[in-house]
């Protein structure tokens, strides 16, 4: 018999998994795990392509070919005004996710402490814990009928910072409740952080799909928060393909050596045709501004079917998710009124409990659901019918 000590006993399954497997069993059309269900722009398929056959088709640099942390150089300059050096402060990485995880690593001490706002992705929690460190967790106001969406409270998030408090992990636009950062954001950390020795970690791995005007607000947009910030983004949906797995991180030159630390011994180097050809994509001006446009329409239309049915969608202000509210089905914990829809009527979905430490505490639970409309208008409109046959509890 092995004796096995898990280093993270209360990880399983993730719940992305576990509804994407139910709603292969059940033939559900998948609203749950956070997937296009389309192909890429045709252009860069064929520069991805035109790096295979020419090549190189061996290991890339370590941080990345230079064309495109040349190219991701100039994207973040133009976007946020701020200037990284490709050299030192560029990494090209294994999608978000291991950004995301190389940086919590080569950041995070044994006692440190990591600021999570709550409902929050579920990478960061276990990074933290393998790295040591103590998650601290503060929850988002939730909507009232006053304000439908999530808001920031930087009151809470104020009152835990201690002396052992090392890191605030910021994700915006926000996964799973579509929020988006304000200018007044921007304000109230650069006042939070003055006489504190915080670092951020800030998520943006849907910083270009904002909704109705608005501006994508990042933290490195200011020096004072640039100084102490690791940014982190994600080809895959910025350009419909998950499946690639390439994501970057910006960070000064001082927490970008640590980080190229965890990174080289973790995957080493990414898919170098795959790097080619997005550099390629990108010095052809690649049309970044108009994917708001594009999933702004998945949105609204997701929404307009939404109020054919007993549900009640939301305000998204970016990101491609929607949340909706399913108490018309029952005062019942949100996995289960998750899977109540998915057996019934054939829609997979994703519960916001899932996001917090405690998924089965009541307040985690606010009966709402994420459905994701990266998907055909097809898919979207069969999901919509399918959903109009449920009925109130």
């Amino acid at each position: 018999m092995l004796n096995i000590q898990s280093k993270l006993p209360k990880v399983g399954d993730t719940i992305f998994n576990e509804m994407s497997t139910l709603a292969l069993q059940h033939q559900a059309i998948n609203l749950g795990q956070g997937f296009p269900d389309y192909q890429p722009p045709e252009a860069l398929l064929e520069e991805v392509c035109q790096a295979i056959r020419r090549g190189p088709n061996q290991y890339a640099p370590m941080a990345g070919i230079p064309a495109l942390r040349a190219a991701i150089a100039s994207k973040v300059q133009a976007q946020h005004g701020v200037t990284y050096q490709a050299d030192a402060e560029i990494t090209v990485t294994s999608g978000a996710t291991e950004a995301l995880a190389s940086s919590i690593l080569a950041l995070v001490h044994a006692g440190d402490e990591v600021i999570l706002i709550d409902p929050a992705y579920d990478l960061y929690a276990p990074v933290i814990e393998l790295a040591g460190g103590v998650p601290i967790r503060v929850p988002l106001r939730v909507p009232s009928p006053e304000n439908p969406q999530f808001q920031l409270d930087w009151n809470a998030i104020e009152a835990v910072i201690s002396p052992s408090s090392r890191l605030l992990v910021l994700n915006f636009p926000h996964n799973p409740t579509g929020i988006t950062l304000k200018e007044a954001d921007l304000d109230a950390l650069e006042t939070l952080l003055a006489h504190s020795r915080l670092l951020l970690l800030s998520d943006e791995a849907y910083e270009h799909i904002i909704f109705d005007g608005r501006a994508q607000y990042s933290p490195v947009s200011r020096s004072q928060l640039a100084a102490r910030c690791v940014l982190v983004s994600s080809f895959g949906k910025t350009f419909h393909a998950t499946g690639w797995k390439v994501g970057y991180c910006c960070a000064p030159a001082a927490l970008m050596t640590e980080i190229r630390k965890v990174h080289q011994y973790a995957v080493y180097s990414i898919n170098t045709p795959v790097q080619a050809g997005i550099a390629a994509y990108l010095q052809q001006g690649a049309q970044l501004d108009a994917l708001s446009g594009f999933y702004q329409q998945k949105r609204d239309r997701l929404a307009a079917g939404l109020q054919q049915t007993i549900l009640r969608a939301l305000p998204s202000e970016g990101t491609f998710f929607l949340l909706v509210d399913v108490s018309a089905l029952g005062d019942l914990p949100e996995k289960t009124l998750s899977l109540r829809i998915l057996h019934q009527c054939g829609v997979a979905s994703i519960p916001v409990s899932a996001f917090y430490d405690d998924p089965h505490a009541p307040e985690a639970n606010h009966r709402l659901l994420r459905l994701c409309f990266a998907k055909l208008d097809a898919t979207l409109d069969a999901a919509i019918e399918r959903l109009q046959t449920l009925r109130i509890a």
